[in-house]
């Protein structure tokens, strides 16, 4: 039961980012409606030219690796800044996302705890 709780995790995750990665760059989806505060660094966030491009190749990279279980560990730890990026954007800006990002949040969690010991050598203090 385990493994397959970590598997459909794993997958639903991967799925989810890779689709919100495409997203960025093809807009199938509709941007939810947000505040102003959270327009205004949107904004200023698409302003740089780079900052969209680079979040959202990230998330479809990170994606595929949880899709096809290649360095999924690994894919686990570099998702995590954006995971709390998008969650604290959504907290203090616009808390119409924060279920949704909850949601990620456990999934994230599952698939943590299942690659558990996969991080116990990155726990060393005095290397």
């Amino acid at each position: 039961m385990k493994g397959k709780l970590h598997l459909g995790t794993r997958l639903l995750f991967g799925l989810a980012f890779f689709i919100f990665g495409i997203n960025g760059f093809l807009q199938f989806m509709p941007t939810p409606p947000m505040t102003s505060q959270a327009g205004a660094l949107m904004g200023a966030f698409a302003k740089t030219g780079y900052f969209f491009p680079m979040i959202k190749t990230l998330e479809i990279l990170i994606g595929s690796m949880l899709l096809l279980n290649l360095y999924a560990p690994l894919a686990t730890i570099l998702i995590t800044p954006i995971l709390i990026g998008i969650t604290t954007i959504h907290l203090f800006l616009n808390p119409a996302g924060l279920a949704m990002m909850l949601i990620l949040h456990i999934l994230h969690g599952i698939i943590v705890w299942g690659y558990k010991d996969h991080y116990k050598s990155l726990l060393i203090k005095k290397a």
